[in-house]
């Protein structure tokens, strides 16, 4: 388990319930140890950290409502190439272990007075949406869902999201490719037909992520939102600059083949971390001075352009010198 982890985000609570949602996927329950306690509160589009036996950390959407914090559900995916995080939810996770959890933490936010939403989604990644959705319905808002997955088997938390539909302003359509007479999802046409005020948010495999970005180029960047489970670009790991930490007064040399977190941790500066991918925002740092070369899939483009903060996980610098706030 990563030492830097935030003590005060971290803490333990116990897996209550587990149950079957689809092929490969799986609902998560997770509630405090003592009886009476609560949870953190969280936004709509929150994720939280599972820091599993053997040090996987991963990031896992909250699809609960926000005003329940009694609980947190999250919902799990059986990736093929698991490297031990998915695999132990669903292999060796049972109700009753007691597992550590940072968060929540949320870089995918709804914007809840928009007048209309539109949501993509694409297998799992209809989890964050579904916390999304059921924000909108208490605040009677409308919505619209377009969820596309390979089979109905694999179509996770259809009972959710039927649920949603029934008790709200929202209008489902599910797009289920792999099946006899089913269609692929056609992006450029939902977002072409919604009202022109709407806010679009799309969460699912980087193919969706690209075409939904390429129907989107056109619509004013506040109204668009993604959330990638994936990286989208690698790690620049070139090197070759100098990071001098503010608070601290430390500096180091990144090395070629180094990332400036694992240079940090090396000087010996504590900086909280998860993914070390850019997906999850957790190793976010203030820049006083200097220019990063943002590798994150996290930050939006204007974010990068002012260059006030970088996720040093995977980003580095196009300036011979980084000033952080650590």
């Amino acid at each position: 388990m990563n030492s830097a982890l935030g003590v005060a985000l971290a803490r333990q609570v116990r897996v209550r319930a587990m149950r079957y949602e689809a092929e490969g996927v799986c609902r998560v329950e997770l509630t405090p140890l003592a009886p009476d306690a609560s949870l953190v509160p969280f936004e709509a589009g929150a994720h939280i950290d599972l820091h599993l036996p053997g040090g996987p950390v991963r990031s896992y959407s909250l699809l609960s409502g926000q005003g329940d914090v009694s609980r947190y559900v999250i919902g799990v995916h059986l990736h093929p190439a698991s490297r031990g995080g998915s695999r132990h939810v669903h292999v060796a996770m049972r109700p009753g272990d007691v597992i550590t959890i940072a968060g929540p933490r949320n870089h995918f936010k709804l914007a809840e007075d928009a007048g209309y939403s539109v949501f993509i989604a694409g297998g799992i990644g209809i989890t964050p949406l579904l916390s999304m959705m059921r924000r909108l319905n208490e605040l009677r808002r409308p919505w619209e869902l377009h969820y596309a997955a390979r089979t109905r088997m694999q179509a996770g938390f259809l009972d959710d999201v039927r649920e949603l539909a029934a008790g709200g302003e929202g209008r489902v359509t599910i797009a289920l490719d792999g099946e006899p007479g089913g269609t692929m999802l056609d992006i450029a046409q939902v977002v072409s037909q919604a009202p022109q005020r709407a806010h679009f948010y799309c969460c699912g495999p980087m193919g969706m992520l690209e075409a939904f970005e390429a129907a989107t180029v056109s619509v004013p960047p506040v109204q668009v939102h993604t959330e990638y489970f994936v990286p989208r670009q690698k790690s620049d790991t070139t090197g070759g600059f100098e990071v001098r930490c503010a608070r601290s007064a430390k500096s180091v040399q990144v090395r070629p083949g180094q990332t400036v977190l694992h240079a940090l941790l090396d000087l010996g500066v504590q900086v909280p971390y998860a993914c070390e991918e850019g997906i999850c925002g957790t190793c976010e740092v203030p820049v006083l001075e200097g220019n990063p070369d943002h590798r994150d899939s996290v930050l939006t483009q204007q974010e990068k352009d002012a260059g006030k903060t970088m996720m040093v996980c995977c980003s580095g610098a196009k300036s011979d010198v980084l000033v952080l706030d650590i």
